[in-house]
């Protein structure tokens, strides 16, 4: 093989020592030793080639390689002038192969010239045999480092396969240099680096800029102990649009795979967690998270966390108070630290009294430094009016880093000096007024004034910023880039999908004003902003009033198209393959049924016409069923029943009853009702067992509807369950019902104690 490394060919030692070693046939016996040697040179040179191609040797192995490569063809070269001293070469005076043939002279072969050459040989032979040993050692070792590595990273994803970095390379890449130089500085952030278990809450009013201020703190913490890998650093980045992926379990189980990789190898009480529950098969607790969070937290000397956006996480499940407590809670044990910046919120303010605040607000410097980053975006360049902008904006804004950048983009849809002036003297205008109130109706003000930059675009600009904004505003979980050019590309009308249909990234941003950003490492399209969120939350009604309807239609549309009229893929392979030809699939497949949910009841006889029409489709609801979470790549028989019953969609199913079988079986042997109670589908649980759906049915492995109470917390699905099967029907009143939901575990666990079981 060629080295490819610059160290030479070492091939070409290779064929140098092959030919050196062919010279010696026939020769007298006093050559027998060196040929001997030769032989053996040339087989460890073969062994080195074979070792070289299973793996890349490092700068020193690559330097020392190249030190014995050139000895071996030293003296095969100066083997071979000698070779000539006492040899001739002739050849056959007749025939159809005139071979040449080595005549050996009479001569004795000097002592001294094979003492030479044979030391040189053996020496040459020694290096390379060393030089073996270490490379299969370095292999096997490495070897070695990337199974553990593998099984490592493994355990790492089973614990969340969300991982924050990609979101935090992407606020690095849009901050200017320099930003939060004065909160670095400050007296409170410098006590709270200094001093063990501190805790500084940061607030700021919206479009303060927290968020690109939590990533200098990380990088600036990260920085600081880099190469102490006794200091431990986790953090989060709150979002309400990532509801998904942001419970208790998931915040807590990205602090632990955060910490844990850090450690040099993977702590045992995190194998031990994986080990266990892999085993049984079943998920993880809260309690069994931040226990072995607990655990890990005491591998370090000192642990940062650090926490943006806390009040974007979901305070209705009591996920915010959880986390807080949490945290709270292993920080009484050990060395930990803790920042979080939020929303001014009474109930996160509450959280944090007593401890050290520092108020976080975007200040004219960093404002400026972002402006002059900028200044080249616009169509001219005048250095009068740059100073004026540079003059106004940072004043005018007053700490809402956002409203610069809002306004700065409405800037570069100005194509004079004098229009530029006339739109700052309206920004100064909009902003005479004080108090965050008064922020937000200007900021509010700054988003109307975008969508009707949008709405004064050409026809079909207009549409496709209307399109794209409706699916990021109103999509279940963030998007990629990639999954939402082809939901752009569905055409309702049309049986085929047209990769022609496709639209570029770069139109689908530039139409939309300003309001929508990609993450760079993600590739996630996403709204600048948690308030333009709000805004578009606040006027749906105007902006995009069949947005529920026309997700669902368009979710529908592609999994029923032809490319998966096969049905169900018979190997992961071909689930793979048909995932990545069909990027929205996953989407689609997932989330049409909460988006149903969601559509107005003046639309959804609409809605229902639609659903209907997939779910009469036997072949495309098999095939979306294998990419549900949770799913078997050898799942079969799913209809349109399970899926009714799944997404608890109660219209649908009450009439798929009257045609379908109630008590069909998927390839598994789960008939809707499982269906329905493992994803605690209320209504469709009642629906099923009023219209007598038999709750002792069991799947293929023996595994009873009723053995799902153990993975399920909701009360009033178990008693109903157990009502059912003692024969009483559902709750006997309104005022039975509400009292068993409300001391439902006391009832139940006596209900199970009844049929043997152990609480």
């Amino acid at each position: 093989m060629s080295f490819g490394f610059g160290i030479g060919d070492f091939i070409t030692v290779i064929e140098l020592a092959d030919k050196v070693r062919k010279q010696f046939v026939n020769a007298p016996g006093e050559f027998e030793g060196i040929s001997a040697e030769v032989r053996s040179l040339t087989i460890i040179l073969r062994d080195v080639d074979v070792a070289l191609s299973e793996y890349e040797p490092d700068e020193k192995q690559k330097k020392d390689l190249q030190n014995i490569a050139s000895g071996c063809q030293s003296v095969l070269n100066d083997l071979e002038k000698a070779l000539g001293k006492y040899s001739e070469l002739a050849s056959k005076e007749r025939g159809i192969n005139k071979t040449a043939k080595r005549v050996w002279k009479k001569l004795t072969w000097e002592p001294d010239d094979i003492r030479d050459l044979r030391g040189r040989i053996t020496s040459n032979i020694t290096l390379l045999n060393s030089f073996n040993q270490q490379s299969t050692t370095t292999n096997v070792v490495k070897l070695v480092r990337r199974q553990d590595y593998q099984e490592s990273q493994e355990i790492l994803d089973w614990i969340t396969p969300f991982d924050y970095a990609s979101q935090h390379a992407d606020f690095v890449s849009r901050r200017q240099p320099d930003t939060g130089k004065w909160f670095l500085e400050s007296q409170e952030y410098q006590l709270w680096m200094r001093t063990k278990k501190q805790t500084l809450f940061c607030p700021g009013i919206p479009g303060a800029g927290k968020t690109i201020l939590t990533s200098i703190v990380i990088d600036d913490v990260s920085d600081r102990f880099r190469d102490d890998l006794s200091v431990g650093v986790a953090y989060i980045y709150g979002s309400f649009r990532r509801k998904s992926e942001q419970r208790t379990s998931d915040l807590l189980s990205s602090l632990l795979k955060q910490l844990s990789q850090r450690q040099s190898s993977l702590p045992d009480s995190v194998k031990d967690l994986y080990n266990r529950h892999t085993k049984e098969r079943r998920p993880l607790s809260e309690d069994q998270i931040s226990r072995t969070l607990g655990n890990v937290v005491s591998l370090y000397s000192k642990v940062f966390i650090i926490i943006d956006a806390l009040d974007e996480c979901q305070a209705s499940d009591g996920c915010r108070a959880k986390l807080i407590s949490v945290i709270f809670g292993i920080q009484k044990e050990h060395d930990v630290n803790i920042l979080v910046t939020s929303r001014f919120n009474p109930d996160v303010e509450d959280r944090f009294a007593g401890c050290a605040s520092l108020e976080i607000r975007a200040g004219e410097d960093d404002v400026s430094r972002y402006l002059e980053g900028h200044m080249e975006l616009l169509p001219i360049r005048n250095p009068a009016i740059e100073k004026e902008i540079l003059t106004t904006i940072p004043e005018i804004v007053d700490g809402m880093f956002l409203l610069s950048q809002i306004y700065f983009d409405s800037l570069k849809a100005k194509t004079t000096p004098k229009a530029i002036r006339k739109a700052l003297r309206g920004f100064q205008r909009e902003n005479q007024e004080p108090g965050e109130d008064k922020k937000l109706q200007v900021l509010s003000q700054a988003y109307d004034d975008a969508m009707d930059r949008i709405k004064g675009q050409g026809q079909g600009f207009k549409d496709l910023a209307f399109q794209v904004l409706m699916w990021i505003t109103f999509s279940s979980r963030p998007l990629t880039t990639l999954e939402l050019r082809h939901a752009l590309a569905v055409e309702i009308d049309e049986e085929e999908f047209d990769e022609e249909n496709l639209t570029t990234v770069e139109l689908m941003v530039s139409v939309c004003a300003g309001l929508v950003t990609i993450e760079k490492e993600s590739g996630v399209i996403r709204l600048v902003h948690y308030t333009t969120q709000e805004y578009f939350d606040k006027t749906q009604g105007q902006w995009f009033p069949e947005a529920q309807l026309t997700i669902t239609n368009i979710c529908l549309a592609y999994l029923s198209l032809p490319n998966f009229a096969s049905g169900s893929c018979e190997t992961e392979e071909e689930i793979k393959q048909r995932l990545e030809s069909a990027p929205f699939y996953t989407y689609a497949a997932r989330y049409w049924g909460h988006h149903t949910e969601l559509v107005p009841k003046n639309q959804y006889q609409e809605v229902l016409s639609i659903v209907l029409t997939f779910l009469g489709k036997p072949a495309h609801t098999e095939a979306s069923s294998q990419v549900l979470p949770d799913q078997s790549s050898d799942l079969k028989g799913v209809i349109g029943i399970h899926l009714a019953a799944y997404f608890g969609l109660g219209e649908a199913l009450n009439l798929l009853i009257n045609t379908e079988n109630i008590e069909a079986k998927d390839s598994q042997g789960r008939t809707p009702l499982f269906w329905a109670v493992w994803r605690t589908r209320e209504n469709a649980v009642q629906i099923l067992l009023e219209k007598g759906a038999d709750v002792n049915n069991k799947t293929n492995d023996g595994k009873s509807i009723l053995s799902l109470v153990e993975e399920i917390y909701r009360t009033d699905i178990i008693y109903m369950l157990l009502r059912r099967q003692e024969g009483k029907g559902d709750f006997e009143s309104s005022v039975d019902r509400e009292f068993e939901i409300v001391h439902g575990r006391e009832v139940i666990s006596q209900l199970l104690r009844d049929r043997g079981a152990e609480i």
